[in-house]
């Protein structure tokens, strides 16, 4: 799983949590820190790992359990579930709610728009 760059270089901001995410989304089980660690192709440390997942952990991208003296860790959502919770975090951190959705639809191409009706139109009224 390498992501093309040579040892000892340092990844990209955000790659190495993109790799264990990836990496906790193939598996149906929840992964201990070791685990993770067996399945990254580089040669990071143990405490990296748990570094790494820890902070994933703080930021709500995973949920975690006792599994023995360590936590097993696994994706609190799918891709397209990360995706839409880091959306709405983004819609959250606004002061002008309104004006944000306003200009979010407003940028959006003709068939995205039509897909948000679509998908609109067939929630239940929220009273």
């Amino acid at each position: 799983m390498n992501a093309g760059h040579a040892p000892g270089e340092r990844r990209p901001g955000g790659a190495l949590e993109a790799e264990v995410l990836g990496i906790l989304q193939s598996t149906p089980q929840a992964l201990t820190p070791g685990e993770v660690l067996q399945r990254l192709s580089d040669d990071l440390s143990y405490s990296t790992v748990v570094t790494v997942l820890s902070r994933m952990f703080d930021k709500g991208l995973l949920k975690r359990g006792k599994q023995g003296r360590a936590y097993a860790y696994a994706p609190v959502a799918d891709t397209h579930g990360l995706t839409a919770r880091r959306m709405r975090q983004v819609l959250d951190s606004g002061s002008d709610r309104e004006s944000v959705l306003a200009r979010f639809v407003e940028d959006l191409s003709p068939q995205d728009e039509q897909l948000l009706r679509q998908l609109l139109g067939g929630l239940p009224d929220q009273e």
